[in-house]
């Protein structure tokens, strides 16, 4: 990989995203109340710009930055492009939700600066570029949750917070110990030098940087911040904290095991990997309130991205098929969470009885998206199932291909919990409102609904293009 130091245009995505945070974070002082929208439409600006100079250097040879400290190449020109696209999309979501609130301003900040941490997670190459990112796509999030303003969403800031300060002191006491045994920090400098160190000090440092980053990930056994965030907080900061940092994350753990011994972190991931996806998809059964369904559902999700890392090193599929399957998860759980952010009085399952006839164009979308999270074809995350379970199998791994079967069986019962009532059931009257009302907006949510119905349609469409999609992912 040829070596760049003095071509900081290399990381322009990050500094468009970064320095769009701080214009955002000042700029709205200065802006009256009734005029945010303009932070809005300059956020929108920043996120093209970052999509449209990373799908530049996308057509680039592979390269890095910074000392080889971050690596410029496929897989961080996919992440910031998703990373970049989820944020507009759910920015869409913000404009109906919180429109003219008092923290509008700080809500698009906060929503760039995480996007940028996340983004720096992805193409980490250096122990300390990747707990900096951890750190910047981390504090954000707290601030986000909170901005509910309610007993639920204060409880559940404060369980992500305590949460993150754990796992967070976790990754740098396995950075640390990383660091310590090898006396470098660079990933290349590391693999070189981690075969002569203790294995057991090694297999410790793994187990805490890894364990870190699921925080982040949002998997066990970091999980049990999720469902309670995603149920108490905005509709804007649950999209967000469900799908963008998950792009970093796991690109993150993927780039680390590569350094790593073999030894030391296979079994650890792949027991991560059954234990979330059935851990969540258990919790998931009874819930009634659609947004903590999602949440445990996230928690699944991260299961089955983890199973194309349990391969890494062991099959070539690895890297090109947890691509994909970021590439339709985030559209698809957006198109979710978008679903239920267009009625935000809906906060039971039994209030969607009905709704294919009052709502047709939401309820198809709200079908697309739940049959596309069990992975049904020709959606997106049919193919990231299935490309992750040819790579566990290819990799000799092929009692994970039959968990992952398994656990998307599992999953169709609870997602047809919300699906039935939605097609089947009787028309009902909302009984339950939602939280936080500071923050909802009374008029019909347009924007929220045509999100919702975009991103279901990606979803398939990302699906019907896969082949496509896969020779960009596959590139050197």
């Amino acid at each position: 990989m040829e070596t760049e130091m003095m071509r900081p245009l290399l990381l322009l995505p990050e500094m468009l995203l970064a320095g769009g945070a701080l214009a955002a974070l000042i700029g709205g002082s200065f802006v009256p109340r009734h005029r945010q929208r303009i932070i809005r439409i300059f956020t929108a600006i920043v996120l093209v710009a970052a999509i449209v100079a990373a799908a530049i250097q996308l057509r680039s040879p592979a390269t890095s930055a910074f000392d080889d400290s971050f690596a410029v190449d496929t897989a961080t020109g996919i992440a910031r492009i998703l990373a970049a696209s989820g944020t507009l999309l759910i920015l869409a979501i913000a404009a109906d939700e919180i429109s003219a609130s008092p923290r509008e301003s700080e809500t698009y900040a906060l929503l760039l600066f995480s996007t940028a941490g996340t983004v720096l997670l992805a193409g980490a190459n250096d122990l300390l570029a990747l707990a900096v990112g951890f750190l910047l796509a981390s504090i954000p999030l707290y601030a986000l949750i909170g901005l509910a303003h309610t007993r639920a969403g204060a409880e559940a800031a404060m369980k992500t917070y305590l949460m993150g300060a754990l796992f967070g002191i976790l990754l740098l006491l396995g950075v640390t110990i990383l660091s310590g045994l090898t006396g470098a920090t660079g990933y290349a400098d590391i693999a070189d030098r981690l075969a002569d160190a203790p294995q057991a000090a090694v297999t410790v440092a793994a187990v805490a940087v890894i364990a870190g980053l699921m925080f982040k990930a949002g998997g066990v056994p970091a999980h049990f911040w999720v469902p309670d965030a995603a149920q108490a907080s905005t509709a804007t900061a649950a999209t967000f904290l469900t799908t963008v940092p998950k792009i970093g994350a796991l690109l993150a753990v993927y780039r680390l095991t590569t350094v790593l011994p073999p030894s030391s972190w296979p079994p650890l991931v792949a027991a991560l990997a059954v234990a979330s996806m059935t851990l969540g998809n258990l919790a998931a059964y009874w819930q009634s309130d659609p947004r903590r369904l999602l949440g445990w559902s996230t928690v699944s999700q991260v299961g089955f991205l983890l199973v194309p890392i349990v391969a890494a090193g062991r099959s070539d599929l690895a890297l090109p098929s947890l691509l994909v399957y970021l590439t339709g998860y985030t559209a698809t759980n957006i198109a979710a969470f978008a679903v239920s952010a267009a009625l935000p009085e809906h906060r039971d399952l039994t209030d969607y009885r009905g709704l294919a006839a009052q709502r047709p164009w939401l309820a198809a979308a709200l079908l697309v998206a739940l049959l596309g999270l069990v992975g049904t074809p020709p959606t997106a995350v049919f193919i990231g199932k299935l490309t992750t379970a040819t790579a566990a199998w290819s990799g000799g791994y092929a009692w994970l291909a039959v968990a992952v079967f398994i656990n998307t069986l599992i999953s169709l019962f609870y997602y047809l919990r919300w699906i039935v009532p939605a097609y089947l059931g009787g028309n009902k009257t909302p009984t339950h409102t939602a939280a936080p009302a500071a923050l909802v907006d009374k008029t019909t949510r347009r924007w929220t609904v045509r999100i919702a119905v975009a991103a279901a349609t990606l979803s398939v469409a990302i699906g019907v293009a896969a082949g496509s999609l896969w020779a960009v992912a596959s590139a050197p």
